[in-house]
């Protein structure tokens, strides 16, 4: 009752110059990802985890609509550049920013960290467990990006200021090379660099939205669209714009130019529901589940994967059959496992969503430098700990981030140490 009554509380208090199509929008497309990773995962008989997108190859077009992942971005470009603005040092706007962010994530890590040291020194580490320990972390990856976000929202929002479109373009021309380099040239490694130029001007966007300078968002639409299907049916890239296993190319890791295309289709599309989309958030009841909804997006997000491969295996510990994935039989269950999934994930939230509630943090003092290291530390050990994941966490396991070989522990360290890096300033009593 108590947070339902904060909701609407909340939801009471909006300003009336609030943009509440984005609040939408970062609920929606977060809810979409959520589901998405439910549906996607086939697990089998003998606990193996697949992707129903490469059991059914038709349905990877589907990733055209449901791969939202831009317009989360774009939508935190958007909200950054309000915030920066109202909050220009960088200390002060980092700690802001990432309070939300850092502090859910490193309870969830230490919480499966903690898990992973158990299950392996007990030996339970094998079957769906193990396949557990190594997928639960992979969704850091967005984590790691945001990050990369926040930390350069200000020089970006500088260039943006000054050069408008040109600042995109920038970007863009920046991917484009990339992929020039890596498919022409076979220039080794560089294609890592497209992980921030093609998030990054997905990003940028938001800004141009901040300041209405996304005018035509039929024209965004349509070339995005048309660029991403020319680049797919004339060049190396695979039509799915999510990761498949086993590919020699992935849109995803790392991005790639149809991606960039794929998010200006969306982020163009989006812009185009803009009127409705807008209409329909006004209403009070619908604003106010956006409003709870945003108040557990993180946490939910981060959890999601637990309670899907917690549904499964009581399925499997309690002798429930799993049909062949893509079966009749297998689609007649989506619906009871993605409730239970949706039960389990809300018991999770309710018991960890604490950590996600705003706290008081410092508008002023603090190191800019500090800050920078901080965020730079924790990006890495995030997306480090996205690549190794916590399975065989005692035995050395490595996975190799753009270059560099790093475990499960040193991932985690950097992590924490970037954390507290960010929020000392945080500990210290306001005056």
């Amino acid at each position: 009752m108590g947070n339902r009554l904060r909701a609407r509380d909340l939801a009471a208090a909006t300003p009336a110059t609030r943009d509440r199509y984005v609040d939408l929008l970062r609920v929606a497309s977060l809810a979409v990802v959520v589901l998405g990773h439910w549906l996607m995962a086939a697990v089998t008989g003998d606990g193996q985890v697949g992707n129903l997108l490469a059991v059914v190859p038709e349905l990877q077009l589907v990733t055209w609509v449901f791969q939202v992942m831009p317009v989360f971005f774009f939508v935190g470009g958007f909200s950054h550049a309000l915030a920066h603005r109202s909050r220009p040092r960088y200390a002060a706007f980092l700690r802001a920013r990432l309070q939300r962010l850092l502090r859910p994530t490193m309870v969830f890590v230490g919480v499966w960290g903690a898990a992973a040291l158990v299950l392996q020194l007990s030996g339970a580490d094998g079957g769906l467990t193990g396949v557990a320990l190594r997928l639960v972390t992979q969704p850091l990856w967005f984590i790691g990006i945001y990050l990369a976000m926040v930390a350069f929202t200000p020089p970006l929002l500088r260039l943006h200021e000054r050069y408008g479109w040109g600042a995109f373009a920038g970007l863009a021309g920046a991917a484009v090379l990339v992929d020039v380099l890596r498919f022409a040239a076979h220039v080794p490694f560089v294609e890592f660099l497209n992980f921030a130029f093609v998030w990054l001007a997905v990003h940028q966007l938001g800004f141009l939205r901040a300041d209405g300078m996304i005018r035509r968002p039929a024209l965004l639409a349509g070339a995005g669209l048309i660029g991403a299907t020319a680049l797919v049916a004339l060049g190396p890239y695979p039509l799915s714009m999510v990761g498949m296993p086993g590919e020699k190319v992935s849109n995803m890791a790392p991005p790639t130019l149809a991606l960039l295309c794929h998010g200006l289709w969306l982020v163009g599309a989006v812009e185009l529901l803009k009127g409705p989309g807008a209409r329909l958030v006004a209403r009070a009841g619908v604003w106010r589940a956006v409003v709870a909804a945003n108040g557990i997006a993180m946490t939910a997000f981060l959890w999601h994967l637990t309670a899907m491969l917690g549904v499964y295996g009581a399925m499997l510990g309690s002798g429930v059959g799993l049909p062949a994935p893509a079966s009749g039989a297998w689609w007649a269950q989506v619906p009871v496992r993605i409730a239970a999934a949706a039960v389990l994930t809300a018991l999770l939230v309710a018991a960890f969503r604490r950590f996600e509630a705003p706290g008081p943090t410092r508008r002023d003092g603090g190191s800019g430098p500090l800050a920078a290291l901080g965020v730079t530390l924790a990006l890495f050990g995030v997306l480090g700990l996205s690549a190794t994941g916590l399975g065989g966490i005692l035995d050395g396991h490595t996975a190799t981030l753009i270059a560099f070989e790093l475990t499960a522990p040193a991932a985690v360290a950097l992590a924490l140490v970037g954390w507290l890096l960010v929020e000392w300033p945080t500990s210290r009593r306001s005056r």
